[in-house]
């Protein structure tokens, strides 16, 4: 077991594109961080095997410092090599970022979206420009020399030179990680409704890839690496977490709505916050698993692994599938390895489907 997971469901506003587990109802965190303990108890023995610890969401930094602590103590954090905090520019102040720093956080990941304040407003961020920056300078302060932002593109409206002005806005801050997400319309979002009422008019897949090449060249001339689809690092600062799942490697995840992973089977934590809380008191079950076939785990190597730079070992099972993407230069081979390229990363979803 090499990671953990930690989702903190609360956020005190929903965001129109989000389609993650959350709640704004805050009245609960209290008895959730004590249902999160004691699951920890109960499935974390050895906190030897842990090497990063993630805090996901949700918003993790509407908890308090001392809510915080009191879960890494439970999941035994002392050794671990990677300790990962999301948060809004809003929640981090200077005094909490040092009191984050102390208790054990090294790296934090900050949701940023955008520097332009009417692109933030659309989006439901409860932060401004003004806020997002701050919020990286108190972080260094506070003495993080790992952080990572995250950056949204292909909004409604957004030209070539909005985005532009993004990237190099995050790129004053001399951050170490970046995360960047084409902005997706799933359903059952405020976003997609807007879309339905044909009041919002998604860009366009050639506005989207130009925006992502943009993103790929600006960034690699500053010494980034695309290790990821979506995701950029300086040398030695990708996300040890994140590469796990990318990886295959197991974790397991705490929380209501949380997923684990073993090498054999999938768990999934109810996504109720009022449930999970009572069912881990009364210690029955609160989750579901599925055993993954040969079939399953082959598809999600091949969907995980061609998201990276190494991509995925290229075997003669694969050459006939393949082909016709390596002929269309979608596709190489790079030491024994098949890997997307720049053209393929355009239609990845594709390949994947076709490959899988």
């Amino acid at each position: 077991m090499d990671g953990v997971y930690i989702h903190i469901p609360f956020c005190k506003s929903r965001c129109i594109y989000c389609d993650f587990f959350s709640t704004t109802y805050l009245d609960r965190r209290e008895d959730y961080v004590r249902a999160l303990i004691q699951e920890a108890q109960q499935r974390i023995s050895n906190e030897g095997n842990i090497r990063t610890l993630y805090f996901g969401g949700g918003t993790p930094s509407m908890l308090s410092v001392d809510q915080l602590h009191r879960i890494l103590s439970a999941v035994g954090s002392s050794n671990v090599e990677e300790i990962t905090l999301e948060a809004n520019p809003g929640d981090l102040t200077l005094e909490k970022l040092q009191a984050l720093h102390q208790i054990g956080f090294n790296r934090i990941s900050i949701g940023i979206q955008s520097f332009r304040d009417e692109e933030l407003s659309f989006l439901g961020r409860r932060h401004n420009s003004t806020q997002a920056r701050e919020a990286v300078q108190y972080a260094q302060q506070a003495g993080f020399d790992n952080i990572s932002v995250d950056l949204m593109y292909a909004l409604p409206n957004q030209s070539i030179e909005d985005w532009k002005f993004n990237i190099a806005e995050a790129l004053k801050l001399h951050i170490q990680h970046i995360s960047c997400y084409c902005l997706t319309y799933e359903s059952m979002t405020t976003l997609s409704r807007l879309v339905d009422e044909r009041l919002v008019t998604p860009a366009d897949e050639d506005t989207e890839n130009q925006m992502y090449d943009l993103l790929c060249m600006m960034l690699c001339k500053e010494g980034f690496e695309r290790y990821e689809v979506s995701n950029f690092a300086l040398p030695g600062f990708r996300s040890l977490h994140n590469s796990g799942y990318w990886n295959n490697v197991p974790y397991i995840g705490l929380g209501a709505g949380a997923h684990s992973y073993d090498g054999t089977k999938r768990r999934w934590n109810i996504a109720d916050v009022p449930a999970y809380i009572e069912k881990v008191a009364d210690n029955t079950m609160y989750w579901e698993e599925e055993i993954l076939s040969a079939e399953q785990k082959e598809m999600e190597q091949i969907m995980l692994g061609l998201r990276t730079c190494e991509g995925i070992p290229f075997t003669d099972n694969l050459l006939h599938k393949a082909k016709p993407y390596i002929d269309s230069g979608h596709l190489a081979i790079k030491e024994g390895r098949l890997v997307a390229t720049q053209s393929g990363l355009h239609i990845l979803n594709r390949i994947i489907e076709d490959l899988a």
